[in-house]
């Protein structure tokens, strides 16, 4: 199979299988990475995960969604309730219509972000794209399946309930990696294709020439192609794509590791310098993750060497830390650290 990577389940005997893997001595590089694996047996269980691995139990269908959540996180997350990937530590304490709806609002932002490949993309993923919805999304994975793949945006339109307005709204963030037409591989809206033409002739080149090079982008005189029908905030936003098309906004995958040093509460010690994720946020500071499966606490006195008066100043869920332990109490398995240089 030429395995490259293996994604472990930050959950049960995590670390202990992260270190098995690590002794075993493979024909090539293969790299073993920590995932979160929160909401991994919601989904096993769900009637997505059934549908998609009808032949394979749960403990299977959980295992792909975690080597998933590798290769890309949003695609597969988008298949569990946001709730299920615990959203913070009064989530069942607030209105769960309005924090539903929040959620959902924050998965679609991060979607249409992103982007989505039309022809690879899960209903899902589709649903949560500016426009559509469960129906539409299911009608366009029929349509693709049926035709073998989009070859260009404007095939779109043969989808059943896709009509003009769903389509303005949807056609930019669904790109066709693969498409003849080099604007359909890009965030560029087909509404806006004629302008992009228009700039290209300007310049006396065709489009694909124009994408990608920042010399000849540098040329183009904005005053010359802002109207009504585009404002200049529109076309600065067609040049950044033009520029760098198909760019991933999210940052680049970096590598993180506990420290080898430490398993368990007992193993700690004060003074110890460790790496830590931040896996809640609270008024009172920052929970912890150290690799001991029990996270420790940052007070919000610890979090810096000034005043805090509000903790999401300082860090942000999932951020990767350094930390220093002040506190062990190992039968209360309570850990205090600080962040204080």
């Amino acid at each position: 199979y030429k395995i490259e990577v293996i994604a472990i389940g930050n959950g049960t005997a995590g670390r202990e299988t992260e270190d098995f893997i690590k002794g075993i001595v493979f024909d090539r590089d293969v790299m073993a990475i920590m995932v979160n694996e929160n909401g991994a047996s919601v989904y096993s269980a769900s009637k997505v995960a059934r549908d998609e691995f009808p032949d394979y139990d749960i403990t299977v269908r959980g295992a792909v969604s975690i080597g998933r959540r590798l290769m890309d996180p949003l695609a597969e997350l988008v298949k569990i309730d946001p709730k299920s990937i615990g959203v913070g530590q009064y989530q069942h304490d607030v209105d769960q219509k309005a924090l539903q709806e929040s959620l959902v609002q924050t998965v679609e932002s991060c979607v249409n972000s992103v982007g989505v490949n039309l022809n690879t993309a899960s209903e899902q993923l589709l649903s949560y794209v500016s426009g559509l919805g469960p129906q539409v999304a299911a009608n366009i994975v029929k349509k693709r399946d049926e035709i073998g793949g989009f070859t260009n945006r404007q095939q779109l339109k043969k989808v059943p309930r896709l009509g003009d307005k769903v389509f303005e709204q949807c056609a930019g963030f669904l790109k066709i990696s693969d498409s003849d037409n080099p604007l359909d591989r890009s965030a560029v809206h087909p509404e806006s294709y004629h302008i992009v033409e228009k700039i290209a002739s300007s310049l006396g080149r065709n489009v694909i020439e124009l994408i990608g090079n920042k010399e000849l982008l540098r040329q183009i005189d904005m005053q010359q192609f802002t109207s009504k029908e585009i404002g200049k905030e529109t076309l600065t936003d067609i040049i950044a794509e033009l520029e760098k098309p198909g760019r991933d906004p999210r940052s680049k995958f970096e590598m993180f590791e506990f420290s080898k040093e430490v398993r368990g509460v007992e193993d700690l010690r004060e003074g110890m310098e460790l790496n830590g994720i931040v896996t809640n946020i609270t008024a009172f500071g920052a929970f912890v993750d150290i690799g001991v499966h029990q996270d420790g606490l940052v007070h919000v006195s610890q979090l810096a060497d000034r005043f805090v008066r509000d903790p999401n100043e300082v860090v942000k869920l999932n951020q990767k830390v350094k930390v220093r332990v002040v506190s062990v109490d190992t039968e209360r398995k309570r850990i205090g650290l600080t962040m204080k240089p």
